[in-house]
């Protein structure tokens, strides 16, 4: 049982003993930032980031995590980067509701 639950952790970016690390410089794309956070997993990366919205209290944040994984980190944040435009452009406004 603990087994599966450090799995979940790690899912979703608990219990790592690595934390994520951001990009250098977000993505500026469509009055948003994306920011690339591609987590560790098992020798690799696996694709996951954030896009804001705004600044103050109307900031709005979503965070991502996708099935992708990458054999190292700069791969990983340049897909990320990728598919938070693609994410931008799929959902627009709809995306921070």
């Amino acid at each position: 049982m603990a087994g599966i639950l450090d799995s979940i952790r790690n899912l979703f970016g608990g219990g790592g003993s690595t934390p994520p690390q951001a990009a250098n410089e977000p993505d500026s794309y469509k009055d948003c930032l994306i920011f690339a956070e591609p987590m560790p997993e098992g020798g690799q990366w696996r694709l996951a980031g954030r896009i804001v919205k705004g600044e103050g209290e109307a900031k709005r944040e979503q965070t991502f995590i996708r099935a992708d994984i990458f054999s190292n980190r700069d791969e990983a944040e340049a897909a990320t980067l990728r598919k938070g435009r693609q994410l931008i452009d799929e959902q627009g406004a709809e995306l921070f509701r």
